[in-house]
């Protein structure tokens, strides 16, 4: 039986050491492989996987530097940045060998070795080995499973001004450090933001981490978030990570962060300051590296004047703010979106809708969709569902009839001048007082507008 179970190639210019090599290792190993000249390892490497790799430092007669011996080592490691390399050598000191392990040797061995050391090293490298193959294994099958969580939240579309505004601040943040909040209603896309955040930043290759804050109890707070060891609590029966540990290396999203109670927020505002965690019932921190992304519907700001949410916190997690527009502020995407999901739903049902009746797309187009990107969505699905015909007729999208378009206004009467000032102040709100975006909303020019405002008295 086989007590080293691995694949060793052997490279040095001295044959007595290479038939050494071999007598011993090959009753403990699967096999040995043995080559005189350093110049076919590359070839070797390409056709074979070796556990493990003994490489001789000096290749050249009377030469004891071995700086060959780092040029080849140098190569090997290019090929397979996994590759596990002991270096052996006639000529050793302690700076040679530090040397070797800072460029990538995992072990020094001296000649004439010591028959059980050599052993004893070369079983510790195998595992070492099979431990990196197994770290690479679960990183591919991690990627794998982050791709097929994250393939719905793809779906983040539009051309609108308002979008491209927000496109543009997602490609300039992405690939900083930099906390991000993200301001919306709910079913604006929140989540899609962060989601594409994470894929062009440079932690892309490492874990997604989403924690929905608005869903966690505060008795559950710290254990989710922080984790907690055996015996913590009564149901506590083994150690646990919390999300921060997860997300380590990787990225956390922290949605509906407007939710916490100002004692959570301040226990989340101890981690993000020293950057550690402290298990629920341990007594020592665990360092943690996160990229940091949060999201609330709330006015944070409002929320921070009527002393709810904590403005040091605030400060914390709003480095780059992204605003998410509703959907009735973008309607041009309105059609975009449609189309968008059409084609996704009538793939999924099987059916052969090919496109909206202009009635259909015009009854969408004039809804104010409280529920934004999210309900329109959901709209379609229900609408695909319910088609019996190759195109989509109004009659098949069921819309909550009690919900007004935003900027329709119900009248008491129908004096012009009265209409008209209800209009410009509904407008403004929407708008929040930008005279250029409420004008080009009322068709007027920024002067026209002001003439009425002052005229009304606004």
């Amino acid at each position: 039986m086989k007590d080293l179970q691995g694949k060793i190639l052997a490279i040095d210019d001295n044959e007595d050491i290479l038939f050494a090599l071999k007598l011993l290792l090959k009753p403990h190993v699967d096999k040995i492989t043995t080559i005189s000249s350093p110049e076919r390892v590359i070839d070797l490497l390409k056709v074979e996987d070796y556990d493990v790799i003994l490489l001789d430092m000096n290749f050249t007669k009377d030469a004891s530097s071995g700086q060959e011996g780092f040029n080849w080592l140098s190569k090997i490691l290019e090929h397979d940045p996994q590759a596990v390399v002991i270096f052996i050598t006639a000529y050793g000191d302690a700076e040679k060998a530090v040397k070797a392990i800072k460029s990538g040797a995992t072990d020094f061995v001296l000649k004439p070795w010591q028959n059980e050391k050599l052993l004893a090293t070369i079983s510790s490298c195998l595992k070492l080995r099979r431990s990196k193959l197994e770290a690479d294994k679960l990183k591919v099958s991690q990627k794998a499973i982050s791709e097929i969580i994250d393939e719905p939240f793809k779906d983040f579309i539009g051309n609108s001004t308002e979008m491209e505004e927000v496109f543009t601040t997602i490609r300039k943040v992405a690939q900083t450090e930099a906390n991000v909040l993200i301001l919306g209603e709910n079913g604006t896309g929140k989540e899609l933001v962060a989601r594409a955040i994470y894929r062009q930043s440079d932690r892309k290759e490492e874990v997604f981490v989403s924690v929905d804050l608005g869903s966690i109890t505060e008795t559950l707070f710290e254990s989710e978030l922080f984790g907690h060891v055996k015996g913590a609590f009564t149901d506590a029966k083994n150690d646990k990570p919390g999300r921060f540990e997860v997300a380590s290396g990787g990225t956390l999203f922290l949605d509906e962060i407007g939710n916490l109670s100002l004692p959570m927020q301040a226990k989340l505002l101890t981690v993000i300051e020293r950057r550690e965690v402290t298990r629920v019932g341990a007594n020592k921190p665990t360092k943690i590296d996160v990229r940091l992304i949060c999201a609330t519907n709330n006015n944070v700001y409002e929320m921070v004047d009527e002393e709810l949410f904590r403005q040091d916190l605030l400060y914390r997690i709003n480095t780059v703010e992204i605003h998410l527009p509703p959907l009735r502020e973008r309607t041009s995407d309105i059609p975009v979106l449609t189309e968008h999901f059409l084609k996704i739903y009538a793939k999924k049902y099987k059916k052969k809708i090919q496109r909206l009746s202009a009635a259909a797309q015009n009854k969408l187009n004039l809804y104010s969709w409280p529920g934004n990107v999210r309900e329109l969505q959901h709209a379609l699905e229900r609408a695909v569902i319910m088609c019996e015909s190759n195109v989509l007729e109004q009659d098949d999208i069921i819309l909550s009839a009690s919900k007004k378009r935003q900027n329709e206004i119900d009248f008491e009467n129908y004096n012009l001048d009265e209409i008209e000032r209800k209009i410009i102040t509904k407008v403004m709100k929407q708008y929040q007082g930008n005279i250029t975006k409420a004008a080009k909303e009322l068709g007027l020019t920024r002067t026209s507008l002001y003439r009425r405002m002052e005229k009304y008295d606004l």
